[in-house]
């Protein structure tokens, strides 16, 4: 990583340690009331997994769900920019996706990045070129239509990392689990990672 990167990254994870010794309070307009200040980040051991994974690819189009405020998109815009790729990420609300490209801006990867905002599940519709590396990290009951909607957009030797497989792990991210393992084409890991990443790898 280069000096501006680390930078931001080093930003987030004061950001991460405090949000983490903090206690966990339900934003005022609920989930989806655009006033949910927390980062809800993959955390570090994740970051490095992911940029490893996406880096492993030939100019690769990278899709992220879920913004939320950027810290896994440094990781997969530095990938991208290695790789010779580009990275999508989509989210629901807009300072989110704002706070993420000014970021990205600072850590000199904004130009690989393509910032989307709204419903995932029909921004994924709209796709036009074939995907080749999905982080699923959304709220959890949109982890199986997500899936749904990504799958037929898969290239071959496409990968894809869902997080917190086992923390919370409750009936959405397991339903998630069964129904990626049911795929035609689809190879997958659970890894003790952070909060619990499936690992999964598109062949067909």
């Amino acid at each position: 990583m280069d000096s501006k990167i680390q930078d931001v990254l080093d930003t987030y994870h004061v950001m991460i340690r405090e949000e983490q010794n903090s206690p966990r309070q339900l934003a005022p307009g609920g989930r989806d009331g655009g006033q949910d200040m927390r980062l809800r980040a993959v955390g570090r051991e994740t970051g490095q997994l992911i940029n490893i994974l996406a880096k492993s690819l030939e100019k690769p189009v990278i899709l992220e769900l879920g913004t939320s405020f950027g810290y896994s998109g440094i990781w997969l815009a530095e990938a991208a920019r290695s790789a010779g790729g580009r990275l999508i990420t989509m989210e629901l609300h807009e300072y989110k996706s704002e706070h993420a490209k000014g970021m990205a801006t600072k850590a000199g990867l904004a130009d690989w990045i393509d910032f989307r905002i709204g419903d995932a599940v029909e921004m994924i519709g709209h796709l036009t070129d074939g995907i080749d590396f999905v982080l699923v990290d959304l709220w959890k009951d949109l982890y199986l239509p997500c899936l749904e909607a990504f799958y037929p957009k898969l290239n071959p030797g496409a990968i894809i990392v869902a997080d917190n497989m086992l923390r919370p792990g409750d009936e959405n991210v397991r339903q998630y689990g069964k129904a990626i393992r049911a795929k035609p084409g689809i190879t997958s890991v659970l890894f003790p990672v952070g909060s619990g990443i499936e690992v999964s790898r598109f062949d067909r």
